[in-house]
């Protein structure tokens, strides 16, 4: 007679108890133990751990892996439990770890595998190769593949189940926890800024004490800054470098053809600036001819500035980035002047507000939606559709796809359908903002998701207090030097990476889903080396936590006053100089009603939730070999480095870059 002790173990979380029964087999390479009830008089209970007893007439063999399943006891008709993780101990033997943390929400069988890594032919034994194709059979049918309301050009998504309470498989919706404080509406976060009673008025500002004395609520230290500075010129630049939209600016070495600057309008030698690298260009191009939203039945307008910027020295900082030139539209023409900073202030103050109401769409569209959380669905969706939870690919990526499909899920419901929040009050939130997506994926190549190549490629590697960069790229290669860390334990060998058809359906899923097979992105279709794999990997997780982190949590201390950043314009620019006044300024803006719900939305999408997991924080056991574990505690060290080192910088710094931190990047798209 062998005795196994099996120790169960159930997630210290909010509804992760079960009072139903449970029952176990363990399944070895010689033979499997018989279905035992494992008795539950309080045993699975949240963070709870307890052990019990399996017993077989002779050893089993090397055990390779679990079946649970779990009957309701009445009168609790349901089913849902969180294990953690199973451990079996048998004398003379090594210890088994079989982690879980997956939901069971019903009466099947679900099996796990022992939680030493395996890939595909690492598995020398027919339960555990059953077992493998049985999951991926499984995971296809339960991770499909749609295209959103059937339109072609942007990445494709999960298809959810229709009409149903729980569209998503539970092991990817939200915990309990997130679930409650994520009640993702715009009444939500009207109340909590107080400005409920303001969603129905249509009315104009009258002046901008008025926008202060409303938008009281919810200040940030960030955001009292902003409505201080927002109308000078060097606050303007900045954002291009550490606002929520660091992705646009370029180092300029040739003026566009559309943009005829001229010396004599900005009273600098152009050429000779140009040539020492001082000189900066973001192009809205990708809103070009773009037909603004309509909202309350009236027209709102969207423009596709050109932004042409100067590094000037100053006393204080160094050096500051300031505007010089600005174009609102793309096509020279008389009725579109390039408007300059000794123009009347209020020409000048407009057309910086008509650049930040194009930024906003472009970060929210683009640098946001497309880049971070798109990316990050079809990323998640290939991996569970063709990566087993043994594969160690499967062990390093799952922590960062944490709550993805489901945070989608509800942005395509509230956020962006037809009748969703940024298609009822943002100016690219009707017909343009699917052209924006197109047109942005279209542009999209594989080294503008990979932070060191796109800083070269923007020529933005010696421009200082650039905090995006700097915190980026030591974040880069802390993920770099970890993912290489955990890889190259499992892979020795290019040709070991060839040859390991899950690892390469990954990645050909990403490229035919995401990409719509378009080589000119870049994006590999095959993975045929080490290298290679490191990297595509290390982008994957950077897009899923440090990006989104960094275009994300700044959004309401950033757009929280909203003439820094408004959601939609009422006016179309003006075509002359010299035509504009305060009066013509507050008519542009967005009305009470579209400021409040804006704010709502820019403070909803930037809240972090209580249960947030860290950028670095792996589940117990998730790993069990001694060198994973080892990376794992290393990678942590050297976040909690640069955590020091960024916190130090920041007490220094006017306006703290915090978005980068390691004590606030989550592991995951989340919000």
């Amino acid at each position: 007679m062998v005795d196994y002790e099996v120790i169960v173990s159930t997630v210290n979380r909010e509804t992760a108890t079960t009072f139903n029964n449970v029952y176990i087999k363990l399944v070895g390479e010689d033979g499997e133990s018989n279905r035992e009830c494992l008795r539950n008089d309080g045993s699975f209970c949240q963070g709870k751990e307890s052990s019990f007893f399996v017993s077989c007439p002779t050893s089993i063999g090397k055990l390779v892996l679990i079946e649970l399943d779990t009957k309701s006891v009445p009168p609790i008709p349901f089913y849902r439990w969180l294990p953690a993780k199973v451990v079996v101990k048998v004398p003379g033997e090594p210890t088994y770890n079989f982690p879980i943390y997956r939901w069971i929400t019903d009466s099947a069988v679900h099996r796990f595998k022992e939680g030493t890594a395996l890939r595909v032919f690492d598995e020398h034994n027919i339960p555990g190769k059953k077992s493998r194709k049985e999951e991926l059979k499984q995971r296809k049918k339960d991770y499909r593949w749609d295209v959103y309301n059937d339109i072609e050009g942007i990445p494709h998504n999960m298809k959810a189940k229709q009409d149903e309470e729980h569209p998503l498989p539970p092991e990817v919706t939200f915990s309990f926890i997130k679930a409650r404080e994520f009640d993702y509406t715009l009444k939500k976060g009207l109340n909590k800024l107080n400005l409920k009673a303001l969603d129905h008025c249509r009315d104009d500002w009258t002046d901008m004490e008025t926008i202060k004395r409303v938008f009281c609520d919810k200040r940030t230290k960030i955001s009292d800054y902003v409505q201080e500075h927002w109308k000078k010129d060097a606050f303007f630049g900045y954002q291009y470098l550490n606002g929520v939209n660091p992705m646009l600016i370029q180092r300029c070495s040739t003026l566009p053809e559309n943009f005829p600057v001229t010396e004599e309008m900005v009273s600098i030698n152009l050429t000779e600036e140009m040539r020492e690298g001082n000189i900066f260009l973001c192009d809205y191009k990708s809103l070009d001819g773009l037909q603004g939203n309509f909202i309350g039945e009236k027209e709102q307008y969207l423009m596709a500035p050109l932004v042409l910027l100067h590094k000037t020295p100053d006393e204080k900082k160094g050096y500051k980035l300031i505007p010089i030139a600005i174009q609102l539209k793309q096509t020279p023409a008389e009725d579109n002047p390039i408007f300059l900073p000794t123009d009347t202030e209020y020409d000048w103050l407009l057309a910086k507000v008509f650049v930040r109401g194009a930024d906003f769409s472009e970060h929210e569209l683009n640098v946001h939606l497309l880049r971070t959380h798109l990316m990050a669905e079809v990323f998640a969706v290939s991996l569970l559709r063709n990566v087993p939870m043994v594969h160690p690919l499967f062990k390093l990526l799952i922590p960062h796809t944490r709550y993805v499909l489901n945070i989608n899920l509800l942005a395509r419901m509230l956020l962006i359908s037809d009748k969703g929040a940024f298609r009822e009050f943002a100016a690219s939130g009707g017909e343009a903002m699917i052209t924006i997506l197109q047109r942005s994926l279209a542009s999209m190549t594989y080294r503008s998701l990979c932070i060191p190549d796109d800083i070269a490629d923007r020529g933005l590697q010696d421009v200082p207090n650039y905090y995006y960069r700097d915190d980026g790229l030591k974040l880069w290669d802390i993920l770099h030097g970890f993912v290489h860390g955990v890889l190259s334990y499992y892979y020795k060998s290019d040709g070991e990476v060839q040859k390991d058809p899950e690892l390469q359906e990954w990645i050909s899923d990403i490229f035919k889903e995401g990409f719509l097979s378009q080589e000119c992105t870049g994006i590999p279709q095959r993975l045929t080396s080490v290298a290679e794999m490191v990297k595509f990997v290390t982008m994957v997780i950077f897009t899923c936590s440090v990006q989104h982190s960094a275009v994300n949590l700044g959004q309401y201390n950033y757009g929280g006053w909203m003439p820094n950043s408004p959601i939609t314009l009422k006016l179309p620019p003006p075509t002359t100089k010299g035509t504009t006044s305060k009066d013509t300024l507050l008519k542009t803006l967005p009305d009470i009603m579209t400021t409040a719900n804006g704010n709502a939305i820019v403070w909803l999408l930037s809240k972090q939730s209580s249960d947030k997991v860290l950028l670095g924080q792996y589940p117990e056991n998730h790993f069990t070999e001694e060198i994973p574990c080892k990376e794992i505690k290393a990678f942590q060290g050297k976040l909690e480095e640069l955590s020091s080192t960024i916190k130090i910088r920041n007490e220094g710094l006017e306006v703290p870059y915090t978005y980068m931190d390691p004590k606030v990047v989550e592991n995951s798209v989340t919000t």
